[in-house]
C-alpha cells in the first residue's frame, strides 16, 4: 500500500521552508511547485471519488474522468492567482508551468513509489510522455490564460476553450497509451513533440513569438 500522503509530506517541506529565504518569482515558482504537488494528492481523492460514483473499471476513468478532473483541479489554483491577486499577465505562464512540473514531479514519484526503478528505459519513456504532457498542459493553459485575460471580453470563453483543449489532449493521450503497438509509441510521443514544435514556432514565427512574450 501506498501512502501517498507521506510522500506529499516529505517533498513539500523543503519547498516550504525555502521560501522563508527566497522572495520574487523564484519564491512564487516554488509555491506553484508545492500547489501542483497538492492538487496531484487531491486528484487521486477526486478521481477515486467519481470512479466509485458512476461504477467505471480504471481503463474507462483514466479516458472519461482522470482528464477532466486533473485539468479542472490545475486551473482552479491559476484562476484563483488570477483573480484574486491580479499579477501581472507575463508572470502566469511561469506559474502555470511550474504547478505542472510539480504536479507531474509528485505523480512520477508515486509511480516510482509503486513500481521501482529498475528499468531506465521506461522511466526515461515516461518522463518524455506522462510528464512532457503535464507541461505542454502547462504551456498551453498558462500562456493561453495571459493571452485572453488581456481581453476581459475574451476571459471566459478563452479559458473554458483552452480548458477543453487540455482536456481533449490529456485524454488523446490517455487512449493512446492504453493501446497496442504504433497507438502506444505514438501516445509516449506526441507531448514531447508538441512541446518541440511549439519551442520552434516560438523561436522562428513572430506572431506566434508574441504570444509566448
Amino acid at each position: 500500500m501506498i501512502y501517498i500522503e507521506n510522500i506529499f509530506v516529505c517533498l513539500a517541506i523543503p519547498l516550504l521552508l525555502c521560501m522563508l529565504f527566497i522572495g520574487g518569482r523564484t519564491r512564487t515558482f516554488m509555491l506553484f511547485m508545492a500547489a501542483g504537488m497538492s492538487v496531484c494528492l487531491l486528484s487521486a481523492y477526486v478521481n477515486s471519488f467519481f470512479m466509485g460514483l458512476y461504477g467505471v473499471s480504471a481503463a474507462v476513468a483514466v479516458v472519461e474522468i482522470t482528464p477532466v478532473c486533473e485539468e479542472v483541479m490545475k486551473l482552479l489554483p491559476l484562476l484563483f492567482y488570477v483573480l484574486i491577486f491580479e499579477p501581472k499577465m507575463r508572470e502566469l505562464p511561469e506559474a502555470a508551468i511550474a504547478l505542472a512540473v510539480g504536479f507531474a514531479t509528485f505523480e512520477n514519484v508515486c509511480y516510482l513509489t509503486e513500481n521501482g526503478a529498475e528499468d531506465l528505459m521506461f522511466l526515461l519513456i515516461r518522463g518524455l510522455s506522462a510528464g512532457a504532457l503535464h507541461i505542454l498542459c502547462g504551456i498551453l493553459i498558462g500562456f493561453g490564460l495571459s493571452h485572453v485575460f488581456r481581453r476581459r471580453w475574451l476571459a471566459f470563453t478563452g479559458t473554458v476553450g483552452l480548458l477543453g483543449a487540455c482536456i481533449v489532449f490529456h485524454a488523446i493521450y490517455n487512449l493512446l497509451i492504453s493501446g497496442e503497438g504504433n497507438w502506444r509509441i505514438a501516445g509516449y510521443l506526441f507531448p514531447s513533440i508538441l512541446i518541440a514544435l511549439i519551442f520552434v514556432g516560438k523561436l522562428l514565427l513572430p506572431k506566434l513569438k508574441a504570444i509566448f512574450e
